[in-house]
């Protein structure tokens, strides 16, 4: 078992995100894990990540607040507490926090493969 204390937790700097912190819970720097990672978002109002896409699918958990994901295609949804989204690889999004509290969010995202 690998434990991540909520205290120890290290911070990241995803690109194209601002007016948040991030800090990594399990997988890559914060420990062994061999099928994901998962990080800890808080997204001051007004704060997120720009439209991008990338080759892997993500999955959002909304702990607090409510976030605005703003899919490539234009559709858009607001998250509250608990609710949670997938993006499917290469899908163009974007993250905002549109209200005016922080929010708080889990990132799930899949571990890189290691060539070998």
């Amino acid at each position: 078992m690998h434990v991540t204390r909520a205290g120890e937790a290290r911070e990241y700097h995803p690109p194209l995100h601002h007016g948040c912190t991030a800090l990594r819970l399990q997988g890559l720097e914060a420990g062994p894990s061999d099928f994901a990672w998962v990080g800890l978002s808080h997204i001051a109002p007004g704060g997120g990540a720009d439209m991008d896409a990338g080759p892997a699918g993500k999955i959002y958990v909304v702990l607090d607040g409510e976030v605005t994901v703003t899919l490539g295609g234009g559709e858009t949804v607001t998250l509250g507490k608990l609710d949670s989204c997938y993006i499917p690889p290469n899908e163009a999004r974007e993250v905002r926090n549109e209200g005016g509290v922080p929010a708080s969010m889990i990132v799930v995202m899949p571990a890189p493969v290691v060539q070998s």
